[in-house]
């Protein structure tokens, strides 16, 4: 039972807990937060910044996973499949959108799309990407 919200200027991502209102934890992260998502077992924080990658966290130590890099622009959103094995990232600028594996920090497929990729998301079955 938790939220996570991300600060564009602060380049801080804060973990809510949603009973309370209180702030579980402050991960001082990469340069200017874009676009942030929480895993369904609430166990994973994925962020998206302009230093073009996306960072995946663990929620109870704070700690860094692993950094995917791969996208060449700005991540402007990043999304957790409801099974949490695939983070889907899209990129404003260079219009790209990639499925990555959670696990292994692997991409998994890169979609060049239309122009300004501002939001992703992944459908509750994992067969589906919207942009």
């Amino acid at each position: 039972k938790r939220v996570v919200s991300g600060s564009y200027f602060k380049s801080t991502v804060k973990i809510w807990d949603m009973e309370t209102g209180a702030v579980v934890r402050t991960l001082k992260i990469h340069l200017n937060v874009s676009s942030v998502a929480i895993s369904a077992d609430g166990k994973r924080v994925v962020s998206g910044s302009r230093d073009n990658t996306v960072k995946i966290w663990d929620v109870e130590t704070g700690a860094e996973v692993r950094t995917l890099a791969g996208h060449s622009k700005s991540v402007s959103s990043v999304a957790i499949s409801a099974d949490g094995k695939r983070v889907v990232s899209g990129s404003y600028f260079k219009s790209t959108v990639k499925i990555w594996d959670m696990e292994t920090g692997a991409v998994v497929r890169t979609l060049k799309i239309h122009l300004n990729v501002s939001s992703v998301a992944i459908s509750a079955d994992g067969k589906r990407v919207v942009s």
